[in-house]
């Protein structure tokens, strides 16, 4: 998982940082969440490989009707024509009448450095329009370059497992977190949860992370380990990307691209 976040004293050196990645894991479950009430987060995508049983692999957000904003690692050497995105889902493992099912049609990239974990997103265009309604709904994204302040509370989600060694949940879990500096580095905002073990973890890769109603993050990776209290989960901060994400959704709807 990545999280963006302020420069500040504490932040990573590029030795540090270094070694820290070297045992970085991409971010699949949420540890310490609880159920989501059913399709109260009607912007939320789960990316699943085609023809799989238990085949959701990341999660995603929609920010357009025809774009969902995810990790770019999610899809690193994947074939986007064996994946379906899923939208109006709450229970993965019953094929529910709100569902929405997507081909993806086109990846959109911005520089993604899978060896420092930067620029962590990832634009995927669906194949049609989704039929906007209130279990499938367009998260508003942040202004470009926008910061969070440490102590800024948000909701972190992912149909990831529950633990290290524990199943994958049946429905949408969620967790309230909070953003912190310590740590992090410009491209990120980090979040931890205080005084407990509980954070995101592996499966729940490309969901959002929602500040305020807003789009601010993409969770990208963790450092060794799920949930350590050592150290921070990282997200990818969106509001680096409007301005590109923008120009994308423009192109290529039109000059109707603004969610």
């Amino acid at each position: 998982m990545t999280r963006g976040c302020q420069p500040s004293s504490r932040a990573l050196t590029p030795l540090l940082l270094a070694v820290l990645l070297g045992g970085a894991s991409q971010a699949t479950e949420i540890v310490g969440g609880r159920p989501s009430e059913p399709h109260s987060r009607p912007y939320m995508a789960s990316l699943q490989f085609r023809g799989v049983s238990g085949a959701h692999f990341c999660g995603g957000t929609l920010i357009h009707p025809r774009f969902v904003l995810t990790a770019a690692h999610c899809l690193q050497n994947t074939d986007p024509t064996q994946v379906n995105v899923v939208l109006g889902a709450h229970d993965l493992r019953t094929p529910e009448p709100t569902q929405q099912q997507f081909m993806v049609s086109r990846l959109f990239e911005n520089n993604y450095n899978p060896q420092e974990k930067l620029n962590d997103v990832l634009l995927l265009q669906l194949d049609r329009p989704a039929i906007l309604n209130a279990q499938v709904a367009v998260a508003p994204l942040p202004r470009q370059d926008q910061l969070l302040p440490q102590g800024t509370q948000c909701l972190a989600m992912g149909w990831g497992r529950l633990g290290t060694h524990l199943p994958t949940p049946r429905v949408l879990q969620e967790l309230n977190v909070t953003v912190v500096t310590f740590l992090c580095r410009p491209h990120n905002v980090c979040t931890i949860v205080p005084r407990r073990r509980a954070g995101i973890c592996f499966g729940d890769s490309g969901g959002p992370l929602i500040c305020d109603g807003v789009l601010q993050a993409v969770d990208s990776f963790v450092i060794r380990e799920c949930a350590t209290r050592q150290y921070p989960d990282f997200f990818a901060r969106v509001s680096l990307y409007v301005n590109w994400i923008r120009s994308v959704l423009a192109m290529q709807s039109g000059g109707e691209g603004s969610p």
